[in-house]
């Protein structure tokens, strides 16, 4: 993808024992990219970022971060900001407390009051973190996240719990943030927020990468539907429908708007009414569906 990525994984390999978790494991993230990292539970994405992060070693396969490896935390560290998915921070210090200790630990600079700015908190500082509903927790998760202005930035399921307003305030400032360069790694489970941020995406399953590209790019690896409804004694629609049980017929296609008009001339011509008629592109989670079932096992043939 580019001559100096700043996440490059070749080939990785991540055991628990005789168990792979990820196998033969290639990505490459550039500078400034939003690249979403997306799978079926269990897939290995969490195993994977986790070397990526230089929180666990490789057992086959190389990765870089920017240039070099991911556990030399003291070039690393200062560079990279990390939002789990669950913090772990001390319940018992304030939330100007938490994020002045993890500022220092990053080795960034910044003004801790700009951070809680950032994530509607200032008047939360002298509050103890135990004292936090769950969506001012991940507020805070994000501010420490975001400290500094990091040039990599890894965002775990970063909008779980959080309302609408505080959800548009963190994208502000991740889009802000990439605006200046920053480059960000997402995980999440919302995959709306995927396809309408990411810039491309990896889709794993059972440890290995199942699809990678741009979402147009994933999308137009599974046809697009159009389904309706024929009034009784209408005329057999064009051949490429195909009844269902419930009476209704269906047009899958990989040309949505030519299939569609061929669909809308004929009904004209034999003044035919399309009863519910819906035209739906493939959307990503259709393709996130398709992944398990491609791995479905077949039924066995009745005695």
């Amino acid at each position: 993808m580019t001559s100096n990525p700043v996440i490059d994984v070749d080939d990785l390999g991540v055991t628990y024992g005789d168990f792979h978790a990820v196998k033969n494991l290639s990505f490459q993230v550039g500078r400034g990219e939003l690249y979403a990292l997306l799978g079926t539970n269990g897939a290995g994405k969490t195993s994977a970022l986790e070397v990526v992060e230089g929180h666990r070693a490789a057992a086959s396969g190389t990765v870089r971060v920017f240039g070099g490896s991911p556990q030399d935390r003291a070039a690393v560290r200062a560079r990279t900001g990390i939002m789990l998915q669950e913090s772990g921070f001390s319940p018992d210090l304030t939330v100007a407390e938490t994020v002045r200790l993890l500022g220092r630990l990053s080795g960034r600079t910044d003004s801790g009051d700009r951070v809680l700015g950032l994530v509607d908190l200032r008047h939360k500082e002298s509050t103890r973190v135990g004292q936090l509903s769950g969506g001012e927790k991940r507020r805070l998760d994000f501010a420490t996240a975001v400290y500094g202005r990091p040039e990599l930035v890894f965002l775990d399921e970063p909008t779980t719990g959080l309302d609408i307003a505080s959800r548009d305030a963190l994208w502000e400032t991740v889009e802000d943030l990439r605006g200046d360069g920053t480059t960000v790694v997402l995980t999440t489970h919302y995959l709306e927020e995927a396809q309408q941020r990411a810039d491309r995406i990896g889709l794993m399953h059972r440890g290995t990468l199942r699809h990678e590209g741009t979402v147009d790019e994933l999308t137009r690896t599974l046809p697009a539907s159009i389904r309706f409804s024929l009034p009784p004694g209408a005329p057999v629609p064009p051949v490429q429908a195909v009844p269902h049980d419930d009476r209704s017929w269906a047009i899958e296609t990989f040309e949505l708007q030519r299939d569609l008009k061929q669909l809308l001339d004929w009904a004209a011509e034999h003044a035919v009414d399309l009863h519910g008629l819906s035209a739906a592109p493939t959307r990503l989670d259709d393709v996130f569906r398709a992944i398990g079932a491609d791995d479905a096992p077949v039924p066995a043939p009745a005695p």
